[in-house]
């Protein structure tokens, strides 16, 4: 059997899995396109090697998202770090011999080993959030295209490398230069030489900023080979897209960076509010910069049913660039809110976790609802404005519970 029809069987078998799990056929389940899997048989659709439970949204390229309930930990376990591709894992991810470019407009190009980066660089060891642009895409209506994810395309891990504004101040940027631009060895699904899956940049002055890292390790460990091994770049606060995976080449430009992934809808959305559906120019769309405010109930799972009056909740919160000032949670719809305990984050662009004990007036069903605020006043929403692509939402999460 090759490896199309391969696919296509499992994908099918994925299908019926995800029947008998629900206890019912998915509906017109033979017409869904290539790619699909069903969130309740995701988990067992395609394991992954060193990572633990993490539920299966596409196969080519693979994308996998983690269950709240598992980023209940501080410093994301490497096992529970999602996963998102845009092309072919590279098959060489041989420390050793690995390079990085640096090139473009700076006056001292440069080709370093991982090795030159630990000899000649301060090595740094931060917690760092990465969050993919489109998590959350699974909860706008009418819905959009790309892979839908529900909560769980976040993460919180230790990463330690060298600082990548160091690395450019070495190489001398020139004046002329506006934007970075990244490589990777990650190739297109399509198989095309020389085509590259995805290409994205930053803005100097974002490039310059401390906390991001050239990394070459994670929780202590190499990188697992889904995140990037054996270099990749680590850019908090914006979407995890700019953080390029298989790093082999960052060059400086004086134009904006057009590479793929770019240009068009891509980790762009509209500058004004538009209707759910609404068409949008596509020379109106701006590019994503900082994520906004989001929290996640991470304690208990959802579903939990319980005896008593009183629960204990906890979670974590985000903001971008900036940090969180409060988090509040509600189990009446919005009607009235209780602050939470709320941590500081361990460095800057670090996720922070919130606490509270909630007690329930009566038995019966409710929904735990949280809200963060960030430091400059902007909060969560109930409903995230719609966008063409669904990126963003960071509309409030809850879990449900049944007091007994």
């Amino acid at each position: 059997m090759n490896i199309l029809k391969r696919r296509a069987f499992l994908w099918q078998a994925g299908m019926a899995t995800a029947g008998a799990f629900m206890g019912a056929a998915i509906p017109l389940g033979r017409r869904a396109p290539y790619g699909f899997i069903s969130s309740a048989s995701a988990a067992d659709f395609l394991p992954v090697a060193g990572k633990d439970g993490l539920a299966v949204l596409n196969d080519r390229p693979l994308s996998a998202e983690t269950p709240p309930h598992l980023l209940d930990d501080e410093v994301t376990p490497t096992e529970r770090h999602f996963i998102r591709n845009n092309g072919i894992v590279p098959a060489q991810m041989e420390p050793a011999t690995w390079a990085l470019r640096i090139d473009g407009r700076v006056r001292r190009p440069m080709t370093l080993s991982i090795q030159d980066l630990r000899d000649r660089f301060e090595v740094v060891t931060y917690r760092l959030l990465l969050e993919c642009g489109g998590n959350g895409r699974a909860r706008f209506d009418p819905p959009t295209r790309g892979n839908q994810w529900t909560f769980g395309a976040v993460a919180c891990a230790e990463w330690t490398g060298v600082r990548l504004a160091d690395v450019l101040d070495a190489a001398g940027v020139m004046d002329t230069a506006v934007y970075t631009a990244h490589e990777g060895a990650d190739s297109h699904l399509s198989g095309t030489p020389g085509l590259l899956p995805i290409s994205r940049g930053l803005p100097v002055e974002k490039a310059m900023d401390p906390y991001n890292l050239i990394a070459f390790e994670m929780n202590g460990g190499p990188l697992h080979p889904m995140n990037g091994a054996p270099l990749r770049l680590v850019v908090p606060g914006w979407p995890g897209s700019c953080s390029q995976k298989w790093l082999t080449r960052i060059w400086l430009r004086d134009v904006v960076h057009d590479g793929p992934k770019m240009t068009g809808a891509s980790y762009r959305v509209p500058p004004y509010p538009v209707a759910p559906g609404e068409s949008v120019p596509a020379e109106d769309m701006k590019i994503i910069h900082a994520m906004p405010v989001k929290s996640l109930i991470t304690r208990p799972a959802t579903g939990l049913a319980f005896a008593g009056r009183e629960l204990d909740v906890a979670g974590h919160a985000w903001a971008g660039d900036t940090e969180v000032a409060r988090v509040d949670l509600s189990i009446n719809y919005g009607a009235t809110w209780q602050e939470a305990r709320l941590a500081p984050p361990h460095n800057p662009h670090a996720w922070q976790r919130f606490t509270a004990r909630v007690r329930f007036p009566q038995a019966g069903y409710y929904q735990v609802w949280a809200r963060a605020t960030d430091r400059e006043g902007a909060s969560q929403p109930f409903e995230a404005p719609w966008n063409p692509r669904g990126y963003l939402n960071n509309a409030l999460h809850h879990i449900a519970v049944r007091v007994t």
